[in-house]
């Protein structure tokens, strides 16, 4: 018999995991661009997790790989560069912030494509979630007027691609398993990804005398092994333990780790902040608190 409370565990590990990669991006921005970093981050993570799930490709029923296919660009491929552009121009915590979006993109998805039911409390609690992120923006906005609110639209757009995953996952690729999923997306994606990477001209040798060029070489690494490699196993894993919605809703804790990451590295917080924090965790719990 499963245990209930297992995903709540995967639920607050993905949490700190995923929370704390927004900080990792903004600091390997320190010695790449932001194409650099997407395409470095992609081809790391397919080697670690080609290097450990290699055997379970093997186990991938082959009318399932036009969802992996789909799944790798969509949750992994663009992602990684849509974030590390969003990156250039807005916080680290604010790109965390505008992320939260994502259980209510998954349950707008899996009612209108994928046929997957809600709760009248799992949409409450996704509308209060909303209430804290959208207090969050704002005050986010009012704080930081300089930043460029134009490349959130990276970031919303990956949302709707975490949406779509989640549902993808949820409702075709459920009796696969989660590493299987996570190396088959890098069985896809890791050549483009190595053909971008060739074309941010990373390999030249003026890209390795960048200041800082090593030290982002670190931070991605980390970001690449913890943040994608192994977040994704314990993601498709939650997904398959749980609802769409639940599994989607990290998103809504993943703000409060990296405002925190944003605090000690100097980005402005407030009081209102900590109130859009509080309503999110309040989100959580009202969408998860129900009997199926």
């Amino acid at each position: 018999m499963k245990n209930p409370n297992l995903k709540w565990v995967y639920l607050i590990a993905l949490s700190i995991i995923w929370g704390s990669s927004f900080i990792l991006i903004k600091k390997s921005l320190l010695g790449l661009t932001a194409y650099q970093l997407g395409a470095l981050r992609s081809v790391l993570t397919g080697i670690i997790l080609l290097s450990f799930g290699f055997y379970t490709i093997k186990d991938i029923p082959k009318d399932k790989w036009k969802w992996i296919a789909l799944s790798g660009f969509i949750a992994s491929l663009i992602p990684a560069f849509f974030f590390a552009i969003a990156e250039t121009e807005i916080d680290s915590a604010v790109a965390s912030i505008l992320n939260s979006l994502v259980p209510l993109n998954t349950i707008l998805l899996g009612l209108a494509f994928f046929k997957i039911t809600t709760t009248a409390k799992q949409v409450f609690g996704v509308v209060i979630g909303f209430v804290g992120t959208a207090l969050l923006i704002l005050s986010g906005a009012n704080i930081n007027p300089d930043q460029n609110y134009i490349y959130a639209g990276f970031v919303i757009a990956s949302t709707f691609m975490y949406a779509t995953n989640v549902n993808i996952i949820k409702r075709h690729l459920q009796d696969v398993r989660p590493l299987a999923i996570a190396t088959g997306n890098y069985v896809v994606i890791i050549i483009p990804a190595l053909i971008l990477l060739y074309i941010t001209d990373f390999f030249e040798a003026k890209t390795f005398q960048k200041q800082f060029f090593y030290d982002s070489l670190i931070y991605v690494t980390i970001l690449s092994v913890f943040g994608t490699a192994i977040a994704k196993v314990l993601f498709n894993k939650l997904v398959q333990l749980s609802t769409p919605v639940f599994a989607s809703s990290v998103t809504y804790l993943m703000p409060t780790v990296a405002l925190f990451w944003g605090w000690l590295d100097g980005e402005s917080f407030s009081l209102i902040q900590v109130l859009g924090a509080v309503l999110i965790l309040l989100g959580v719990y009202i969408s998860n608190k129900y009997k199926p």
